[in-house]
């Protein structure tokens, strides 16, 4: 069930590999504006966690960029890169009430095995032969069980994780850990009880709901946006090169993202009254049920 005790928390959780976009403004808008709305707190965690994905000076680009727009979060950012420890914690924990199994297979091993409908993993155990050469994966031993939750925006969600995404990875091969034990264990840390972000990561969430019953952690409340995509349906995103915005105009880049959420853009002449009264007057009701939605140019 979502966590239901005060203060409430929200959060943004940027990957530092390219500048703030249209798209990743939208979800910190929203998570600021959801948090501030309910007298809540609103922090920041940088998901530095994948080095080969991450460019250099992104994570101080997209922080200042959020302070050019007023979105002040109420403690020092959170860097993933720094709680190696936690996720390990995690991990023998699961490891040692048998939730977790090593794993040996390569990509090629996984893509050979697609290929002619071949099993890997079945009931918690991997049948690639152990290999001295390499540390193995870990993969969780995911249950036959059935994940439910109430989404804020998109209504009621249903999955089978066993059958639908399988025994996902929880820390590769290479030693780097996963998105999802890393985000379950540091929304504990940070005590988010309100999780806003894209609908690109609503397949993720029951994976996370199950590691957090697996662990005894407290799960959130889920509200998942509309992703912000192009005049060409793409979704706005670093890996399609969209654009940075513009933070030496921040009024114009949140009134465009207001609108991008069905807002109202308040008539004020500075950053910090527009979120006010926005915050104020937050109804994220004509979003409900819309998975995508065009940005205005």
């Amino acid at each position: 069930m979502p966590h239901s005790q005060e203060p409430r928390t929200g959060r943004f959780a940027p990957s530092p590999t390219g500048d703030l976009h249209s798209g990743s403004l939208v979800a910190a808008l929203a998570s600021w504006l959801h948090a501030r709305q309910q007298g809540g707190a609103w922090l920041l965690r940088v998901e530095d966690i994948d080095p080969p994905r991450e460019v250099a000076g992104s994570a101080a680009s997209i922080l200042a960029a959020l302070s050019r727009l007023g979105l002040q979060a109420d403690a020092a950012p959170l860097y993933q890169s720094q709680r190696g420890d936690a996720y390990a914690t995690a991990l023998q924990r699961l490891r040692d009430a048998g939730h977790a199994f090593p794993c040996w297979c390569s990509r090629s091993d996984l893509d050979a095995a697609h290929a002619i409908h071949h099993e890997l993993h079945r009931d918690g155990h991997c049948f690639t032969p152990r290999r001295g050469d390499r540390e193995p994966a870990w993969r969780l031993r995911v249950p036959d069980t059935v994940i439910e939750f109430d989404d804020g925006l998109q209504g009621a969600q249903r999955q089978n994780v066993r059958s639908e995404v399988g025994d996902f990875v929880l820390k590769r091969a290479d030693g780097l850990w996963s998105y999802q034990l890393a985000c379950v264990v540091d929304d504990a840390f940070q005590g988010i009880t309100e999780v806003v972000r894209g609908c690109d990561l609503l397949d993720s969430t029951p994976r996370q709901i199950l590691l957090q019953c697996l662990l005894g952690l407290p799960t959130p409340a889920y509200l998942h946006l509309p992703l912000a995509v192009d005049g060409g349906g793409r979704k706005l995103s670093k890996s399609t090169d969209a654009p940075a915005i513009d933070a030496c105009d921040p009024r114009n880049a949140l009134a465009q993202a207001l609108r991008f959420l069905g807002q109202d853009v308040p008539d004020a002449s500075d950053v910090a009254t527009m979120l006010q009264f926005a915050a104020q007057d937050f109804d994220l009701a004509p979003l409900r049920g819309m998975t995508a939605s065009a940005v205005d140019a």
